[in-house]
């Protein structure tokens, strides 16, 4: 008798690819090649603020919808393709052309009513001053049972 040895970690790595797939296959695509566009966030949080850097290149402000709720932002927008007429050789685009939309959860309760944007060069800046509860949250922990 073999003696098989047992890898819980690549069946775990195996079933994640094949979740993966799965989830792949029952989400609309958004463009042509299958590929699906997702602008890439960067979050700073301070002790007064979360700070938002969004990555969305090529896109015109009035392209864009940004919505922000206590305790999270969505971003919808559209690049529109850019029509160019060539009557000799051949046209190839990896860029992306349509429909977007991220929702965005924020670690801590925000005051929407505040918030501070700024649009230049591809990159939106949101600032998001955090709600006046989360500022002055102070929690009490328990030791030993007391």
């Amino acid at each position: 008798m073999a003696l098989i040895r047992w890898e819980p970690l690549r069946e775990i790595d195996s079933l994640q690819r094949e979740m993966n797939r799965l989830f792949d296959t029952l989400t609309p695509l958004s463009s042509r090649n299958g590929e699906r566009f997702m602008p890439v966030v960067e979050m700073h949080e301070t002790p007064e603020s979360v700070e938002l850097k969004v990555e969305l290149p090529g896109i015109d402000t009035k392209d864009l919808d940004v919505q922000v709720s206590a305790d999270s932002v969505s971003i919808s927008g559209e690049r529109k393709s850019e029509t160019k007429t060539e009557e000799k050789g051949i046209f190839r685009s990896e860029f992306f052309y349509g429909k977007f939309q991220r929702v965005i959860p924020l670690p801590a309760r925000i005051q929407n009513t505040d918030v501070k944007a700024n649009y230049k060069d591809g990159i939106l800046h949101l600032t998001l001053p955090k709600a006046e509860e989360e500022k002055n949250k102070v929690v009490r922990v328990s030791l030993n049972g007391n």
